[in-house]
């Protein structure tokens, strides 16, 4: 799935069915290993670490990988796919805190308390990496580069945490919907999918959700950017025009220096 040009996401959408063989594959040969693995590990190492990986088959939209308040007993690499995390909201709806794609890690959150603070739901037919984390970190004693991983992973849901309260800070629900579209773009970039064609697996209410915003500010800002072409919007498949445009909306913003040091 990393190797495609076409959005991860879209495939997904119009292939519903994985090969249960294709996710098996070991670390050593897994296209994300560049996003979720430490460089310099040696190839000994990487065997080592693979004999700890579980690979389950395929989840499902509305399979759940934990529940708030289970004890913490793993992370979870997404492989293909993608999975959104939410918590309680005070009303006894829910607050959805994050959308997590391919080479993405869930659940460094339950680290301190031995216990989820937050729900992850499965958003479309997705694979998933298990890492229990007891055997991870005896592998870190010795392989002192895994240790230095766990440190950058935990910088990098802080820097993200930052990020998000940066957004919600923002006056302009335009621009949150565009800082949100950069972001889809730059990670699906990384992962060598097209940054400008692509299906969201999320709902316009969850992506207010969010961003902070009611269904209908979502629905209509798509519309408006659909008419000033900064994107071709059908149902849930999005092509972003104008990506220029779309940078000078959130240009030389705290956010936007935020996001580009993000690792």
């Amino acid at each position: 799935m990393a190797g495609m040009k076409s959005s991860s996401l879209s495939a997904m959408h119009e292939n519903k069915v994985i090969s249960f063989e294709a996710i098996r594959i070991a670390c050593r040969n897994c296209n994300l290993s560049t996003l979720c693995l430490p460089l310099g590990l040696t190839p000994e190492d990487v065997e080592r670490l693979d004999t700890i990986v579980r690979r389950s088959r395929p989840l499902h939209r509305g399979d759940y990988l934990f529940h708030s308040g289970d004890r913490f007993r793993s992370l979870f690499v997404v492989k293909t796919g993608s999975v959104k995390t939410f918590a309680p909201s005070p009303e006894g709806g829910e607050q959805v805190l994050g959308f997590h794609l391919p080479g993405e890690i869930i659940g460094l959150d339950a680290i301190e308390h031995d216990a989820h603070s937050c729900s992850a739901k499965v958003l479309e037919t997705t694979a998933i990496c298990e890492v229990p984390f007891s055997r991870f970190e005896e592998l870190s004693v010795t392989i002192p580069s895994l240790q230095h991983q766990m440190y950058r992973l935990l910088s990098k849901e802080i820097a993200q945490e930052t990020e998000m309260l940066l957004l919600l800070g923002k006056k302009s629900a335009e621009d949150r919907l565009a800082t949100f579209l950069l972001s889809l773009s730059h990670r699906l970039q990384k992962r060598g999918l097209s940054p400008t064609d692509f299906y969201l697996s999320m709902s316009r209410h969850e992506i207010g959700n969010y961003l902070g915003l009611a269904v209908e500010t979502v629905s209509r800002l798509f519309t408006r950017f659909h008419e000033e072409r900064l994107l071709v919007v059908d149902r849930k498949h999005v092509r972003l025009t104008d990506l220029d445009a779309l940078e000078a909306m959130v240009q030389a913003t705290p956010l936007e220096d935020c996001r580009r040091r993000l690792p």
